[in-house]
Order: structure tokens, then sequence, then C-alpha cells
């Protein structure tokens, strides 16, 4: 550690703040990155949900019309 008479701590101290900011600033970009994929997650299952319904009501409609032979 460095001793500066303006200042008794030097670029020591501001170095372990700015590790701490860096490591805090990761966890949080990692916490919006595992918030993002459950965003992709959930979306792709409701994506595949409405498809699944879309597909059951034209199979439905298409075998109402065979009701009218």
């Amino acid at each position: 550690m460095t001793y500066d008479s303006t200042n008794n701590f030097n670029d020591d101290l501001n170095d372990d703040i700015d590790d701490n900011v860096d490591n805090e600033n990761e966890t949080i970009d990692h916490d919006n990155s595992i918030e993002a994929r459950k965003k992709q997650s959930q979306s792709a299952q409701v994506r595949k949900r409405i498809d699944d319904l879309l597909e059951k009501k034209r199979l439905k409609e298409l075998l109402d019309d065979t009701d009218d032979w």
C-alpha cells in the first residue's frame, strides 16, 4: 500500500474498490443472462403450445368437414 500525504491510501484502495465493482457487475450480468434464458425457454414453450393448439384446431375443422359427406 502506498502512502500519499493528501490521501492516506492511494491506488491500492481504489483498485480494491474497482475489483469489487467489477465482481458485482459480473454477478448482475450472470443474473441477467439466467433471466434471459428463462424468458427464452418460457417463450419457446408458449410458442409450442400455441402451435399445438392451432394444429389441433385445424385437425378438428378437417374432421368436422368430413361429416358433411
